[in-house]
């Protein structure tokens, strides 16, 4: 990188910092990840979508960007053509309108970027983002239904892919903002190793699970105490059948266990 590169490097750093550190004062935009309360903080995993997520998104930013200024560019030269003076007046208000745009466009862009964080505990996961409103959603795992990645021609190109978590009462159709939840699913865009994520995600899942069925059925069942399995169904943790169900296997496994061993 030439010399002259470096210093329109570090300049244009330095001047997107000094935005992000206004905007971050001004609407109170935290720059650290969201903290999990009562998470375990050594299992903790929190991380940014990948760079590769940034360009995809300039990439689609300089397509807007030229389609719009060259229609508002036109517009400009026919006025100017046709009427000289008035063209010659409005100009610096025209270059206004096509310029600044852009400035605060590609500012947006980074600070989106820099604001969206996602964070794997050992009992949920959080999806943050926003600037102007800050959308924070938290999804554990026991309500987890599906995980997939979803991965375009574009995105595969930046090397990066969506991963899509569904949770129990899906069916509602993905919108919004990216990062949010929308109806009954979480969004974890611009990930670099969607696969890896994908399967903590599902380790997660599986650990809750296991750990929900052990621990809350040997408390309500295996000690005896029943008024424990009413109160998971009270709590909505557990509905009636699940509960009959989960009676009926225990009462069988205990069966199985008193037979008497054919010697």
């Amino acid at each position: 990188m030439a010399l002259g590169e470096k210093a329109i490097l570090r300049a244009s750093q330095w001047c997107y910092r000094g935005v992000w550190g206004i905007v971050t004062k001004w609407f109170h935009v935290p720059d650290e990840p969201p903290h999990i309360q009562g998470a375990d903080d050594a299992r903790v995993r929190s991380f940014r979508p990948s760079e590769g997520y940034l360009r995809y998104l300039k990439l689609f930013f300089w397509i807007g960007l030229a389609a719009m200024d060259i229609v508002l560019t036109i517009a400009w030269i026919v006025v100017l053509v046709a009427f000289p003076l008035v063209g010659i007046i409005i100009a610096p208000l025209a270059w206004a309108i096509i310029v600044l745009p852009d400035i605060v466009a590609y500012i947006a862009i980074h600070l989106r970027y820099d604001t969206t964080w996602y964070v794997l505990s050992d009992r949920s996961m959080r999806i943050r983002r926003g600037i102007w409103t800050i959308h924070e959603t938290t999804i554990t795992y026991e309500n987890i239904q599906n995980v997939s990645v979803k991965q375009g021609p574009v995105q595969r190109y930046f090397g990066i892919a969506d991963v899509l978590v569904e949770t129990a009462g899906g069916g509602a159709a993905i919108g919004g903002e990216a990062g949010t939840i929308v109806g009954h699913f979480g969004l974890l865009e611009g990930i670099a190793n969607a696969d890896e994520v994908r399967s903590l995600i599902l380790a997660k899942w599986g650990e809750s699970r296991s750990a929900g069925v052990g621990d809350d059925f040997a408390e309500s069942h295996f000690s005896g105490k029943a008024h424990d399995a009413q109160r998971l169904v009270a709590a909505g943790q557990w509905n009636t059948d699940q509960v009959l169900l989960l009676e009926s296997i225990r009462d069988l496994a205990v069966r199985l266990a008193n037979m008497p061993s054919s010697a």
